[in-house]
């Protein structure tokens, strides 16, 4: 694949984690992401997906797969407006997605997740920094 980018992810004093470097379009970079994969979370009585988030007025996407090594993910963009701000994400609008194309296959429909990606994939040399107080499904 190539490119280059610069990012870390840690908690900070407040314990909120904090996703933050830079992006370079070096080697056909463009973007950088964090990811967390876990034991597969049944979704049967939760239908939306809610982060707490404080960003720095940038593009995200959020992305969950029911099955880390599926090459796809189902992905929900979402803009940013510098203030904490919760977005709430119906599973069900989440659409799949590979490499930034929309892939021809059904939004989400399954009964688990195992994995949570946050991505900034804008394309162009930039700084950013997302602090993340929390995730939950509602």
């Amino acid at each position: 694949m190539g490119g280059e980018c610069f990012s870390t992810f840690k908690l900070n004093e407040d314990s909120f984690g904090v996703f933050e470097d830079s992006v370079s379009l070096d080697n056909n970079g463009g973007f950088s992401s964090v990811r967390y994969r876990f034991q597969k979370t049944e979704l049967k009585q939760f239908t939306s997906i809610v982060a707490k988030l404080r960003r720095d007025g940038k593009e995200y996407q959020l992305s969950i797969k029911s099955n880390y090594s599926d090459y796809y993910s189902y992905i929900m963009p979402f803009s940013t407006s510098g203030e904490w701000q919760e977005i709430k994400t119906p599973l069900k609008d989440m659409y799949p997605s590979w490499r930034r194309r929309r892939l021809n296959r059904s939004n989400f429909s399954e009964d688990f997740i195992n994995e949570i990606t946050f991505l900034i994939g804008n394309k162009k040399n930039e700084n950013f920094k997302l602090l993340i107080d929390k995730i939950e499904l509602k």
